[in-house]
């Protein structure tokens, strides 16, 4: 298995209403599209990997990267991504495959936070399938889809070049899932949505990645 991160600043939570805990955190109301419009718009794949993706180190190629226009998705499980600067959450002690840095910087040179920073993990550029290609950078926009519930994310980091479903703790904890980056994660039921030719700008500030989201996904959904 791999890993994930912690609850941030803003969680956009399609078609429930905030509570007061949730206020009290900042939390904001859906804004963009639902989860079920965004959902509509991935029911065929125009698969653009060359071949298919694992979940995890023991199961088989079952998944594919699919092109939707202005955006590419996928649809998988989740793994837990705890890797980045060590927080009591996510250090080597909490995490067996812990590692102090992600592929993608914050603003200051210093590796993203995974318990703070929602943002989704993409494969290393491999025969299987080159996100650079496909119009996706660092940075990038991405929409996350569980349960009925939205949360816009970054992409923050790469992993395996075989193995695709993996965000961060924050991710997990936003959507509902558990965040452990050991046990934690869901076996099933993610779509990632990421919006080409896309950036949020600084990569950390959760704020501007949900205001950009939205704007893509409205978008992404109209087109």
């Amino acid at each position: 298995m791999r890993k994930l991160l912690l609850f941030s600043a803003m969680v956009v939570v399609a078609g429930l209403a905030p509570s007061a805990a949730a206020a009290s955190e900042g939390v904001a109301p859906q804004a963009g599209p639902t989860a079920q419009q965004l959902l509509a718009k991935t029911t065929g794949c125009k698969q653009i990997s060359n071949g298919k993706y694992k979940t995890d180190d023991e199961t088989g190629r079952t998944i594919a990267v699919c092109d939707a226009g202005g955006a590419v998705f996928w649809k998988a499980d989740m793994d837990i991504d705890c890797d980045g600067q060590p927080t009591p959450r996510c250090n080597k002690n909490t995490d067996p495959w812990f590692q102090d840095g992600t592929a993608y910087p914050r603003s200051d040179g210093k590796a993203l936070i995974a318990d703070q920073t929602p943002y989704v993990v993409v494969p290393s550029i491999s025969g299987t399938w080159n996100f650079e290609k496909a119009g996706l950078k660092g940075a990038g926009s991405c929409a996350v889809i569980h349960g009925g519930k939205v949360l816009y994310t970054v992409i923050g980091d790469t992993g395996p070049n075989d193995i695709i479903g993996e965000a961060s703790y924050a991710t997990a904890k936003a959507l509902g899932i558990n965040p452990d980056p050991e046990n934690g994660g869901v076996d099933s039921g993610v779509t990632y949505i990421c919006f080409k030719n896309s950036k949020v700008s600084p990569i950390e500030d959760h704020g501007k990645s949900t205001s950009v989201g939205e704007g893509l996904a409205a978008k992404f959904v109209q087109g």
